[in-house]
C-alpha cells in the first residue's frame, strides 16, 4: 500500500516524470502508427505480386493516408494502373512528385501513362513551375531562414558596435534575394493546390451543377484542371479549353487525401 501511494505522489510532484510519461506514450504511438503503415505497404506488395490489384491499391491508399511517403504512393499508381484506373494512377504519380520532386519513378510513369491516355501536363505559370524544384515544406523553411539570415548580417553587427563588412553586406542581399525566390515559390505552392485530375474515363462536364445539366463534353481519364469553386456535389472545373462543372467523386485534387 506504502508503495502505491510513494507511486501517485512521485507522479503528482516529480514533473519530470509526468513528461516522460507523456513523451513515452506519443512515441508509442508513433510505433504504433509506423507499425500499421509498414502492415499495410507490406500487404500491398504481397497482393500485387499475386496480381490482386483492386486490394493492393486499398492496402496503399491506406498506407498513404497514415503517412505519406513517395514510394508507397508509388506503387499505389502502379496498382491503380494495373486495375485499368489510369487517372487515379496519374494522380497518385502526381502526389509522389508533390512530396519528392526528384522521385523518378514517377516522373518515368507519369510520361509512358500520359503518352497512352493521350493527356498532356497541367499547364504551369512560371512561379508554379519554380515551386516544383523542392518539396513545399522546404519552401517555408528557406524563406524563414534567409529573412533571418539577412536581418542578421544587417541588424547584429550594430548590436555588437561593430562597423559592418563587405562581406556582411553581400550575405545579406543574396539571403534577402532567396527569401524573395522562396516567396514567389509559396505563391506558386498554394496555387498549385488549384490543380487536379479527371477519374473517370468519358466523364461529363456540365453547364450547371446538376446531373440534369446540359454536357458540354467529356473528359479524358487523367486530364489536368483547376478547381476554381465548388457547389454541393459539384466542382467547376477550367480545363486548357472550356470550364464547366463536374462531380466531385470524377475530380482528385494534388492536395486531397
Amino acid at each position: 500500500m506504502s508503495d502505491l501511494r510513494f507511486a501517485i505522489c512521485g507522479l503528482r510532484f516529480c514533473p519530470w516524470l509526468r513528461h516522460s510519461l507523456v513523451l513515452a506514450e506519443f512515441f508509442l504511438a508513433v510505433n504504433i502508427l509506423n507499425a500499421a503503415t509498414n502492415d499495410f505497404f507490406a500487404r500491398g506488395i504481397d497482393l500485387s505480386r499475386a496480381g490482386q490489384f483492386p486490394e493492393a491499391a486499398a492496402a496503399f491508399e491506406n498506407a498513404a493516408q497514415r503517412q505519406p511517403a513517395a514510394g508507397t504512393l508509388v506503387n499505389l499508381g502502379l496498382a491503380e494502373w494495373q486495375r485499368g484506373r489510369a487517372g487515379a494512377a496519374i494522380v497518385a504519380w502526381e502526389q509522389a512528385r508533390w512530396i519528392d520532386p526528384f522521385e523518378p519513378r514517377a516522373a518515368a510513369n507519369l510520361k509512358f501513362a500520359r503518352q497512352v491516355a493521350q493527356v498532356d501536363e497541367p499547364p504551369l505559370k512560371w512561379f508554379e513551375q519554380e515551386s516544383t524544384w523542392l518539396p513545399p515544406n522546404a519552401w517555408v523553411w528557406l524563406a524563414g531562414a534567409s529573412l533571418w539570415l539577412a536581418v542578421g548580417a544587417l541588424v547584429l553587427p550594430g548590436i555588437f558596435r561593430r562597423r559592418k563588412a563587405g562581406w556582411q553586406q553581400t550575405l545579406a542581399a543574396l539571403a534577402f534575394m532567396v527569401f524573395l525566390a522562396s516567396l514567389t515559390a509559396n505563391v506558386g505552392v498554394v496555387s498549385r493546390t488549384q490543380i487536379g485530375f479527371v477519374l473517370k474515363k468519358n466523364a461529363p462536364l456540365r453547364l450547371t451543377p446538376t446531373r440534369a445539366g446540359e454536357i458540354i463534353s467529356t473528359l479524358t481519364a487523367g486530364e489536368p484542371a483547376r478547381q476554381l469553386r465548388a457547389r454541393g456535389n459539384f466542382l467547376f472545373i477550367r480545363t486548357t479549353g472550356e470550364s464547366g462543372w463536374i462531380e466531385s467523386e470524377d475530380f482528385r485534387r494534388l492536395t486531397d487525401d
